[in-house]
């Protein structure tokens, strides 16, 4: 028992912090009143009138009329999808007011396991940001379809449950539920066993039976709901709704939109971002921005505030430890301004001042990043402008193919169909028909698998672009106009240790390193945005309309989201999760 804390609730100790002239956004009663917050140490001792914890040497903050809610919380997010080091990462987020988040560290678990987790977990024990572990439920995502270095069974994952950051299984894929894999029903199962653990599904297209059935087997939470009508179903059926709102996928307004006219009940439900940009965090923030836009879509103050703190620790269990302004939650606090122009002015995460009427006083060091986090990427045979090519059946001159379209608004593909020529017995792309080359390339030195397919939706002109990035396998994905520049690209990348390039002519045009993981910078937020910037802007001028082009690349090769992707084992028909050929049959 901190006997500290309880002597400043009851006045017998001053305060270290207290938050006073403000006004009170209560998420357990959704009022807004005037009052202000008393802290010990890292924790609430007091909230309403607290000037009897005044003491001569408690710094005092005035709110200046401002509005005083709990810190945010996002209960589904990949920072690695931000290209950041955890560290760069903390700095970011908590400068807008995200305080915890709920992570499964997925990205990092696929290329080093659970040994690089507990490391970056180790690294980020050095910021002021909390993070709650939510284990992979598998790694890799899509068994017997991708290659990664990583990999969980059943006896790790029992293993990282028993940390005492873990909060339950992440990223849960309904068909492996509706298919019974046996070892993630048993790691399912046994997680609901142990106390406040969750499963957290990963649901795309469940509904009736299908949504019935993981919900059945456990699953409490769903982010991956794309309208109103998957919303609402969830809702009504005692799932936890993580409404999705970042930078690959923006589902919010749909779902809002459904919620309000059919006047569902909001409690179960949170704002998530899932994937967030580097360019997009900072240039319009976090939970935040996800906030600014639930309260243009009609969405009342308090509630939105519950959104983004306390449903989602209770998502979780945890709304006795975060989530709200009440005595013995630990001391998350945001100084905002109103629902008319909403910003936030200041900060505290855990007790201890972040930013001060919009002047940040933190800057974390660079961490000394564990071995098992460098040097990554290897190739098992060299890669020539010949690994990349789809050979005809003897004697064809022309050719139908399949060509995956990435949607220009979220990185989900769909399918058509295209004739191309045939040149030498290697199938031709063709710009004009939109139809780029798009591989694979495992990069763990295990196989040397290269998996090859037809994209389209990106509209690139000419040259290649590559990344390191790859969701959910990492190995390094590749699309261009030809296999020159193709090879090129990737020779580059295991070269630098991972990363994102440009290449054209035979000429690479722009680059970014990421030598943590192959997925990760130690430059902070600001500096890699303006990197990625300058990236995005010459994709742009080779005739790429998308405006994140290289996050919606790595969601190419996901192998769990509809309907077509590319991986290092081949061209992948994600329905039926089969590697079917990209040549449907010859034309001529």
């Amino acid at each position: 028992m901190d006997k500290k804390l309880l002597d400043v609730a009851a006045g017998r100790t001053p305060a270290d912090i207290v938050v006073k002239n403000g006004k009170i956004v209560n998420v357990y009663t959704k009022e807004i009143y005037e009052g202000g917050v008393a802290v010990s140490g890292n924790t609430i001792a007091a909230v309403g009138d607290v000037d009897y914890t005044i003491g001569e040497n408690t710094k005092v903050i005035d709110a200046g009329g401002n509005y005083i809610t709990p810190g945010f919380i996002d209960g589904h997010i990949h920072p690695e999808s931000t290209s950041l080091a955890i560290r760069s990462f903390a700095e970011l987020v908590l400068k807008h007011g995200t305080t915890a988040v709920m992570t499964d560290l997925h990205e990092v678990g696929v290329v080093g396991g659970l040994e690089a987790i507990e490391a970056v977990l180790k690294e980020a024990e050095e910021t002021d940001l909390k993070l709650y572990f939510v284990v992979p439920s598998h790694v890799p995502f899509a068994p017997n379809l991708e290659t990664s270095g990583g990999h969980f069974n059943g006896e790790i994952i029992q293993k990282a449950l028993q940390r005492e950051d873990a909060v339950g299984l992440s990223e849960i894929v309904g068909p492996y539920v509706l298919s019974g894999f046996p070892d993630l029903l048993e790691s399912m199962e046994k997680a609901n066993k142990m106390p406040g653990k969750t499963c957290q599904g990963h649901l795309p297209d469940m509904m009736g039976p299908a949504l019935n059935t993981c919900l059945a087997a456990g699953v409490t939470t769903d982010h991956e709901s794309l309208n109103g009508e998957e919303a609402a179903a969830r809702l009504r059926n005692g799932c936890h709704l993580m409404i999705r709102e970042g930078s690959a996928a923006q589902n919010l307004a749909d779902c809002l939109k459904t919620i309000l006219e059919q006047k569902l009940d909001t409690s179960r439900v949170s704002i998530v971002t899932d994937d967030l940009h580097t360019v997009d965090a900072v240039d319009n923030g976090h939970l935040d921005e996800a906030v600014r836009r639930a309260l243009k879509a009609g969405v009342d103050f308090p509630t939105v505030i519950q959104m983004v703190s306390l449903n989602a620790a209770r998502a979780f269990h945890l709304d006795d430890e975060i989530g709200g302004l009440a005595p013995g939650r630990r001391a998350d606090i945001n100084i905002t301004t109103g629902e008319e122009d909403f910003r936030v002015l200041s900060v505290i995460a855990g007790g201890k001042e972040i930013v001060d009427n919009g002047r940040c006083l933190i800057s974390y060091p660079k961490a000394e990043h564990a071995p098992c986090l460098l040097n990554t990427t290897k190739l098992k045979n060299p890669i020539t402008p010949e690994s990349f090519r789809i050979e005809a059946p003897e004697g064809a001159k022309k050719v139908k193919v399949k060509v995956m379209d990435t949607l220009p608004w979220i990185p989900i593909t769909q399918g058509r169909e295209a004739e191309l020529p045939v040149v030498n017995g290697v199938v031709q792309c063709d710009v004009e028909q939109d139809v780029l080359y798009i591989a694979q390339v495992e990069r763990y030195g295990v196989n040397g698998n290269v998996g090859k397919a037809f994209m389209g939706g990106f509209h690139l002109k000419e040259g290649a672009i590559a990344s390191s990035v790859g969701h959910d396998n990492h190995n390094i994905i590749v699309m261009g106009t030809n296999f020159e520049d193709m090879a090129i690209a990737v020779n580059h990348l295991i070269e630098i240790g991972g990363g994102q390039n440009i290449v054209k002519n035979g000429e690479i045009l722009e680059e970014i390193s990421y030598p943590i993981c192959g997925l990760l910078s130690d430059l902070s937020g600001e500096e890699l945005a303006d990197e990625k910037r300058k990236l995005n802007g010459i994709i742009h001028e080779l005739g790429s309309p998308i405006t994140i082009p290289f996050m919606f690349l790595s969601f190419i090769c996901l192998a769990a989201i509809p309907m077509y992707a590319v991986t290092d084992v081949g061209f992948i028909d994600v329905i039926n999760q089969e590697v079917i050929s990209p040549i449907i049959e010859v034309t001529e």
